[in-house]
């Protein structure tokens, strides 16, 4: 099944250069490019692509309003919104997140790690730069705020929780705890449907907020 994607980025080499590495892979296809926000959200709502890339600096609406608009919590169809920026700047990030990113990657990331974003999202994972991954959820800690009632996570679901918050990937997850990959992916929607967490960024934001990131 190819994936529809749509490229928002005001600059045209940029755009050009996203078109070639995601129309090289077998599974990808580039339906559509925008300029600027506006444009972009028009052509989302218009052709419902898999996967949106999205510049966070663009003209008439930025990237993070780009986000809101098509991926927010007050969006009753969301699509799959992956920001892409020059800027690895904190409040982009949180941002983006809280709006309903499914991705932040920074364009000076591989063209290896682009195509693994849109794969990311496309699974329901959350792909963030490696280089802020760590810094981002360790910003994310703060005094409980969101503590779920009645302890409604069990024990396996909240050791889950504390190695999404230190950004493993499913297959990391399933060696350290001896279970399946496939478990891992039960226990992570498990998870997210109890905190009404979208994404993975949700449970690790729970997880650091909440003290269970910590420690050994």
């Amino acid at each position: 099944m190819t994936t529809r994607i749509l490229v928002a980025d005001d600059q045209d080499d940029v755009r050009g250069a996203f078109r070639i590495i995601l129309d090289a892979q077998p599974d990808m296809t580039v339906i559509a490019e925008a300029p600027d926000g506006a444009s972009a959200v028009e052509q989302a709502r218009l052709l419902r692509p898999d996967v949106v890339l999205a510049d966070i600096r663009m003209p008439v609406l930025d990237g993070l309003e780009v986000t809101r608009l098509l991926a927010g919590p007050d969006v009753p169809a969301p699509l799959r919104v992956v920001v892409v920026t020059t800027f690895d700047l904190d409040e982009y990030v949180h941002a983006a997140l809280r709006h309903g990113a499914c991705g932040f990657l920074l364009k000076r990331s591989s063209p290896a790690l682009l195509v693994e974003a849109v794969r990311a999202a496309m699974s329901g994972d959350t792909l963030i730069s490696p280089q802020i991954t760590v810094r981002l959820l360790r910003d994310l800690a703060a005094p409980p705020r969101r503590a779920v009632p009645g302890g409604t996570l069990s024990g396996r679901e909240i050791e889950v929780a504390r190695l999404v918050a230190r950004g493993h990937t499913n297959a990391e997850i399933a060696a350290a705890l001896f279970i399946s990959p496939g478990t891992v992916k039960n226990h992570v929607a498990a998870v997210q449907r109890k905190l009404g967490a979208r994404n993975r960024v949700g449970v690790a934001a729970w997880a650091w907020e909440n003290g269970h990131a910590t420690g050994s």
